[in-house]
């Protein structure tokens, strides 16, 4: 028996495949759409000077050699950033990008830059030294520090709640820089009643992309945050700023003029 499909059909399947793609297409662009706004709501969400936790006390050692504490840093609004000297990906834009907000706020006493290694073991106070050579860093207002390797990690983790980790230790794949469950305690504990609110911020929109930095060629990387943390007088988190968005660090230049006309900040 001989089967025959009329033109009328087939134009009717054509349409009907054509209703779908678009529907499909239609819904795809929506859904983009929605997780872009949601991704660039997150990113304004970490700003604005809100209270993101308070950073515990510290002693790491200089670039000059000397024991830089929390306390050598309480009364100053500091702008605080994580690197190490032989990456060759991130670092040195961050380090440049840090070395021009140290232009700008060149006459500013009580801002400090403070840029800690990841890799104590190779970034020695000297080591640290030539480095803020290259990229004109103030000895009195652009700190380098490092230290034990425990110290460091416990503090970008449990006080910046920022994302580090060592070649010798393999990252899970694609996992993101977040602040955890105990960064968002602590700032419901001390910005009520809009704690909640924060909370459920936090919690399901922080998740910056971790920095692969590479270090020498075929070399393991380490991994740590790209992202610029400001600290106010009290040693409180009042914002995270990605480093590679210039509109994001125009926003970092506002609100840090905000704390250094705030005494009380």
């Amino acid at each position: 028996m001989k089967v025959t499909i009329s033109s009328r059909h087939m134009f009717g399947s054509g349409m009907v495949v054509l209703v779908l793609a678009g529907i499909l297409g239609t819904a795809m662009w929506i859904w983009q759409d929605l997780r872009f706004e949601r991704w660039n709501r997150g990113d304004r969400g970490l700003e604005g000077l809100q209270v993101f936790g308070t950073l515990p006390d510290f002693s790491l050692i200089e670039r000059s050699g000397r024991h830089v504490a929390l306390a050598d840093l309480r009364g100053k609004v500091w702008i605080a950033n994580f690197i190490y000297t032989h990456c060759t990906d991130t670092c040195p834009l961050q380090s440049a990008r840090m070395a021009k907000l140290q232009d700008d706020f060149v006459g500013e006493r009580d801002l400090r830059f403070v840029s800690i290694t990841v890799d104590p073991m190779r970034d020695t106070p000297k080591v640290l030294g030539e480095y803020a050579t290259r990229f004109g860093a103030d000895p009195d207002r652009w700190l380098f520090l490092t230290g034990e390797k425990q110290a460091i990690y416990a503090l970008a983790q449990q006080g910046f709640y920022l994302n580090v980790e060592a070649p010798e230790v393999p990252p899970k794949p694609g996992r993101p820089d977040r602040i955890g469950r105990r960064s968002m305690d602590r700032a419901n504990r001390e910005q009520e009643p809009t704690g909640r609110t924060l909370g459920r911020l936090l919690s399901g929109l922080f998740e910056p992309v971790p920095a692969f930095a590479h270090s020498d060629f075929l070399a393991p990387p380490f991994i740590h945050s790209s992202w610029f943390v400001l600290v106010d007088r009290q040693a409180r988190i009042r914002g995270y700023y990605q480093s590679d968005d210039e509109e994001t660090l125009r926003r970092l230049r506002r609100d840090t003029k905000t704390l250094l006309r705030d005494d009380r900040s």
